[in-house]
């Protein structure tokens, strides 16, 4: 890293220090600290520096940008390098300035400017930005330890198994890297992604990206469960920042449970889902409900009354046949129907252009978080996979699984220090 960033991340340290005395001493106690909690107004900054990196239980932001990764350098230092470039770029863009100290406008006009200059004039707009490292930048697609790192891949980074039906395409799955970028305004998020790649040049490239709007999750409670494009709202039963003992449970890597370096972090799993909406828009509200187990309006289990209400799924109907379906999406999903599992979901609305036959390509981007996709993610799509009713409106066309480290302690930390360590 060069004199002027080492100066600059100096200047960024400082930004975070506020931030950072009030995560000191805080690890893996289960609570979400200032990266929760009811969260800053829409234009506010989140603070980069924590025990969790945060973008996790933040609460959820109106816009998503998600990029994967390919690494192309075969040199783990460049690798290495790329890595502190951008750590300190994204501790400047969350904090709501210019990814380099220059700049858009303040550089020498004969070099290439030090930002894309994009987000000018806007606010930090929330943005967190969260990276994860897949399976392949711990062994290649041949089987090859490119870059030393073979022996510090967790076991719970294992491929995902083949699900039933799922038809993915390998071109927007994957990846070595992957960075989540979420924000209040499309454009700030955009701004930081692109800013990365810039940054990565000659040592990455893009693998696949996808744009999110109108998130399909709450992660605090203080926010309002929104809806998908179905028109149901989705994530009432999600884990939530202040749901402490359960964070501590489902969500964050304990001691002992895998390598050193992921103490503290998390696995994301992604999914690109392929909602078939002029089909679901030609059936019957009745039947929309008996497929989700839940009203359209309210939103409450069939049977109560209330969004909130605890699903009772013991209770009948006039025809004696169970309120909500045995094959209803809510029973099927439920943690009291698969052995207490939780997942941490911070997915969004996608709608990307036609598919060339008259019909809108869009759906959800599923993005989960979880201690141990193996036995979170795993057992649960397994279920869906076989038994869910929506399969007849649903399609998995891209997957992606991602550890996803500890958070940056200080502006002499980096992304990924201790797993290259």
């Amino acid at each position: 890293m060069d004199r002027r960033k080492a100066l600059g991340l100096a200047g960024a340290g400082a930004l975070g220090a506020a931030a950072l005395g009030a995560v000191a001493g805080r690890a893996l106690d289960g609570s979400a600290g200032e990266h929760a909690a009811a969260g800053p107004g829409p234009a506010a900054a989140v603070p980069f520096y924590g025990a969790n990196q945060a973008g996790i239980v933040t609460p959820m932001q109106d816009h998503l940008h998600f990029v994967a990764f390919d690494v192309i350098t075969s040199k783990r230092e460049a690798l290495v390098e790329m890595l502190q470039n951008w750590t300190y770029a994204a501790a400047r863009m969350t904090a709501g300035q210019e990814a380099g100290a220059l700049g858009a406008v303040g550089g020498p006009p004969e070099a290439p400017p030090e930002d894309t200059g994009e987000a000018l004039d806007l606010p930090a707009a929330g943005l967190t930005l969260t990276i994860g490292f897949g399976p392949t930048l711990f062994r290649d697609a041949s089987g090859q330890d490119r870059f030393g790192l073979a022996a510090k891949a967790p076991a719970a980074l294992a491929a995902l198994p083949k699900f039933p039906g799922e038809t993915l395409d390998p071109g927007i799955s994957g990846g070595d890297l992957a960075v989540q970028a979420c924000a209040n305004d499309p454009q700030v998020a955009v701004h930081a992604v692109r800013n990365l790649a810039r940054l990565g040049m000659g040592v990455v490239s893009v693998r696949w990206s996808q744009l999110g709007f109108g998130r399909t999750s709450s992660t605090t409670q203080a926010q309002d469960t929104p809806r998908n494009l179905f028109g149901f709202k989705d994530g009432t039963a999600n884990l939530k920042a202040e749901q402490h003992d359960l964070l501590r449970e489902q969500l964050w890597v304990p001691a002992g449970d895998g390598p050193e370096w992921m103490v503290g972090g998390s696995y994301m799993v992604t999914r690109k889902i392929r909602m078939l909406v002029e089909t679901w828009d030609r059936t019957s509200l009745s039947e929309q409900e008996s497929i989700v187990g839940r009203s359209k309006g309210v939103g409450a289990p069939l049977g109560r009354n209330g969004e909130h209400d605890e699903p009772d799924f013991a209770i009948k109907g006039d025809d004696g046949e169970p309120m909500i379906p045995v094959d209803a999406h809510v029973r099927l999903a439920h943690h009291t129907q698969n052995n207490g599992v939780r997942l941490l979901r911070r997915g969004y609305n996608f709608v990307d252009g036609s598919d060339g036959l008259g019909r809108l390509n869009a759906g959800l981007f599923f993005i989960a978080y979880q201690r141990d996709p193996h036995r979170q993610f795993v057992p649960v799509q397994q279920q869906l996979a076989r038994l869910d009713r929506m399969n007849e409106y649903i399609r998995h066309v891209s997957s992606g699984l991602f550890a996803v480290p500890t958070g940056v302690s200080a502006a002499d930390d980096h992304w990924g220090r201790s797993l290259f360590a």
